[in-house]
């Protein structure tokens, strides 16, 4: 059986990986699989840039809205049913287009990487869980830099569900998360892939992600927030310590101004935004177009063709 043909766009939040992929999708006939980890909630529309049904254009969206904010999410689930989505619209002939931020969904998912996600030891992890409580993540990236120095230098301190599975992997097998990723990258990938990175001026991205931010709140962010809170859903829940909605709940809870918690959800943003450069320029075999381009579709096409993917 062949290879599942499939373009990957990624790039840094608010690139424009949004409004090209439906362009893509148009051009070429063909679906989208949302690769992010924050827009599968749902109820959680605004504070996610999620798209809307008017900037859809009536391109059918995957993966997002795939389980309830106060429900847990891991990588391999979100894997295995990536991978369904992607059969499903090959097998209709379309294609499918994986397109998001979030690296190491893009990554695990393209590469085939499997998870050592049987190996698990609820009580360690709730112990970890509770030195995260009371004394942060430093000790936790510490002891992860001795035991996997590789994952810790790719995870972010205050990745705190990411820290504490690597230690429960290394506790429970003895072998890092690294070795476990390094193991399954022997196993062939079911897709004949080909990869763009959205690319952008520092400056004019950072631009765009504090107008973004600044649209979050006039178009109800404070309020989404509101409702989820009212609803019992708290910092508590994974769900919301994703960026904007940890630091809408400080204001809701007067712990901080309006105008505070503005310029700290478009900092945290620009913070990610860096981060995830960072991730993408370890991509191999990626083609990169300019945030700006007028010829996206031109280059686009040209690569498809010589990646087989068309």
């Amino acid at each position: 059986m062949g290879k599942i043909p499939l373009l990957v766009l990624f790039g840094p939040t608010a690139s424009g990986k949004t409004k090209l992929a439906v362009e893509i999708c148009k051009a070429f006939g063909g679906e989208v699989i949302t690769a992010d980890s924050m827009q599968v909630y749902k109820q959680m529309n605004i504070g996610t840039a999620k798209p809307t049904h008017q900037e859809m254009q009536g391109i059918p969206h995957h993966m997002i809205d795939v389980v309830e904010p106060t429900q847990s999410y891991s990588l391999a689930q979100y894997v295995q049913q990536a991978k369904a989505c992607i059969r499903d619209v090959a097998s209709r002939g379309k294609l499918p287009v994986l397109a998001g931020g979030t690296g190491l969904y893009i990554d695990t998912l393209v590469q085939n990487i499997s998870l050592a996600e049987d190996q698990k030891d609820e009580s360690f992890r709730q112990q970890l869980y509770a030195v995260s409580e009371s004394q942060g993540n430093a000790p936790l990236m510490e002891r992860l830099q001795l035991e996997d120095p590789e994952t810790a230098a790719r995870l972010h301190i205050n990745d705190t569900k990411r820290i504490i599975r690597a230690l429960e992997i290394f506790h429970t097998t003895g072998i890092p998360q690294s070795e476990h990723i390094r193991r399954s990258k022997t196993k062939e990938s079911p897709y004949q892939a080909a990869k763009f990175c959205i690319t952008a001026d520092r400056q004019a991205l950072y631009l765009r992600i504090n107008q973004r931010v600044e649209q979050m709140f006039a178009a109800g962010l404070v309020d989404e927030v509101r409702r989820l809170h009212e609803l019992g859903i708290d910092e508590s829940f994974t769900s919301m310590q994703g960026i904007g909605y940890k630091e809408v709940l400080k204001y809701l809870k007067g712990d901080i101004s309006l105008d505070t918690c503005c310029e700290m959800i478009q900092q945290e943003t620009r913070r990610y935004a860096k981060r995830q450069v960072s991730w993408f320029k370890r991509e191999a075999q990626t083609v990169s177009i300019d945030m700006f381009s007028e010829k996206k579709l031109e280059i686009i096409k040209k690569y498809m063709d010589l990646y087989k993917v068309l």
